[in-house]
């Protein structure tokens, strides 16, 4: 399967304006005003709201042209400053990929800072699959595998297509968000990083969220792709099981998924990981070969991990799944949570 060649394209043709008062931080943008997203949420009414995270609010809103959009208003007090602010838009603005969410455009006026991307009816997977949101039986086994190879398409192509390569840092469930025929689209690139092609690394301020950050990242602050790549890891282990990566209810045996998933690795009963609610209507061989992956892609050396690309067409059962060398790497075996406080909560 190929992910990028003929799904991407440089966006063009739609109406843009441009404000000077907010100097050269955006640039081929289409500007909102303030009075017309009011009117398209029907005044930021409760009834419209879709979401709401330590950013801000999003809500649901028609807008002049007849489109549906989901509108993130980030609140004054909100951890996204402008920086992450003129990051997202700058780097979603520019690409456009089947698996990444479309900037419609944003608004800048005063203190309002919104985003204005397409709605997609179906939320995210942390409040569909993950949260119990809806009935799960929309998540067959042919969804969720639609869903990791979406994701992992995604990815691939802002690891290996755009240039400079793009390293998200917050890849998690609650980033995934799904059309009405659950297509997977990649939002939030509000801690996205450019990395230069000529570059192994930068180095950089830990952010993300716990649970789905790379240990090596974590402590040292150094920043790869294949810290998104660990972050894709968890995020495939939690669709092909249908649960949260952390869980503090469970027995202390089973907080943890990835130590959960390496036990059954170890003692080949990763099929025992399988979400029960599939009741046993799925490809054994495929869903441990996807968590397989998993393991993979969450090795403790960041060198054993595979590229998206490779990742794909292991998913897509074009390459051979490798054993996995080393157990997964876990921010808890290295230091303690309390210091990566600074990293975004779930």
């Amino acid at each position: 399967m190929t992910c990028f060649p003929f799904l991407f394209s440089k966006k063009a043709g739609s109406p843009k304006r441009r404000v000077t008062d907010i100097g050269e931080g955006i640039q081929n943008v289409r500007f909102y005003t303030y009075k017309e997203l009011r009117i398209a949420t029907e005044d930021f009414s409760d009834s419209n709201k879709i979401g709401e995270g330590g950013f801000g609010s999003v809500y649901k809103g028609h807008l002049k042209d007849g489109k549906f959009a989901a509108i993130k208003v980030l609140s004054v007090e909100s951890r996204q400053g402008m920086r992450e602010f003129l990051t997202e838009i700058n780097v979603i603005s520019e690409i456009e990929h089947e698996n990444l969410v479309k900037l419609y455009g944003c608004c800048v006026e005063e203190n309002h800072r919104i985003l204005v991307y397409n709605y997609l009816e179906n939320n995210s997977l942390a409040k569909t699959l993950l949260g119990r949101r809806h009935s799960k039986s929309h998540f067959d086994w042919r969804a969720r595998s639609r869903i990791c190879i979406g994701v992992a398409c995604g990815l691939a192509f802002l690891h290996e297509a755009v240039r400079p390569h793009i390293i998200h840092r917050d890849i998690k469930a609650s980033n995934i968000l799904l059309d009405k025929d659950l297509t997977p689209k990649i939002s939030d690139f509000g801690l996205a990083k450019l990395i230069p092609a000529n570059m192994t690394h930068v180095s950089t301020r830990v952010a993300g969220t716990i649970g789905y950050l790379a240990p090596e990242y974590a402590v040292g602050g150094q920043l790869t792709r294949k810290a998104d790549v660990y972050s894709f890891g968890v995020l495939l282990v939690e669709i092909v099981s249908g649960m949260f990566n952390t869980n503090t209810r469970l027995s202390i045996g089973e907080q943890y998924l990835l130590e959960r998933a390496w036990e059954l690795y170890e003692q080949k009963e990763l099929v025992g990981l399988v979400d029960e609610s599939l009741n046993e209507e799925f490809d054994a061989d495929e869903a441990c070969r996807f968590l397989k992956i998993g393991l993979l892609c969450t090795q403790d050396y960041p060198k054993l991990r595979p590229s998206m690309s490779t990742v794909v067409k292991m998913l897509t059962g074009q390459m051979d799944v490798d054993d996995c060398k080393v157990k997964p790497g876990v921010i808890s075996d290295f230091m303690d949570l309390k210091l990566l406080r600074k990293a975004r909560p779930i």
